[in-house]
């Protein structure tokens, strides 16, 4: 499964009251971004819709029964203990082909968190309910997934911090130097940044679809 990864930034670490994005000219002008320990979420790409036929088997417009996708993530993150606890909640938009009687369809999503891009550190598996009312088409169902990191794992070495957060002015050398060019620095950002992602659980064929589709 082909993972969406976010890029990773040169990130400075900062105290008081700064936040992402402010730009300061105190000590030659810059623009800072603060790095959380939170998971960064998100949806993988092909994984953010799903589409069942039938017959099964069948990959014809026409035999289209229905279509679901995920929309309205929200994430929520809080310290709980030697942990940082990322909870995401979602809605699950159905459509179904035939506006018939009552039905009920059950939908599998995963829950994974992923470290440094590649890396899968934790999955579960959960499931979303569509109840189509009869004579109606539209059917939405909720959910709510979370996942546990240790605080210590998202956390920059202290060597680390010191590189990306070391002072440097407009006109000096080291000012032309991206820190995260450095091999080292980049995999200690890599492996201390976590991505909590959903998606529906897919077969083979389903992910073949929805990349060619």
């Amino acid at each position: 499964m082909k993972l969406r990864t976010t890029a990773l930034l040169a990130l400075t670490l900062l105290a008081g009251c700064r936040h992402a994005g402010d730009v300061t000219t105190e000590d030659g002008g810059g623009i800072y971004a603060v790095r959380s320990n939170c998971p960064i979420a998100g949806i993988p790409t092909g994984t953010g819709d799903i589409t069942l036929f039938n017959p099964q088997g069948s990959t014809d417009s026409a035999a289209i029964d229905v279509t679901a996708a995920i929309t309205q993530l929200h994430a929520f993150c809080q310290e709980s203990g030697n942990d940082v606890v990322s909870t995401v909640t979602f809605t699950v938009t159905g459509l179904r082909r035939d506006a018939g009687p009552a039905r009920q369809v059950i939908l599998q999503y995963f829950d994974v968190a992923l470290r440094g891009g590649s890396t899968v550190a934790a999955k579960q598996l959960g499931a979303v309910a569509l109840n189509f009312p009869a004579g109606s088409q539209h059917a939405t169902g909720a959910a709510r997934a979370s996942v546990r990191v240790n605080r210590g794992a998202a956390a920059l070495p202290e060597n680390v911090r010191q590189i990306l957060t070391r002072p440097r002015k407009a006109g000096e050398a080291e000012a032309a130097i991206d820190p995260m060019a450095e091999p080292g620095v980049r995999e200690a950002v890599a492996q201390a940044t976590f991505e909590h992602l959903v998606g529906f659980q897919l077969t083979q064929d389903q992910l073949k679809y929805n990349a060619t589709r």
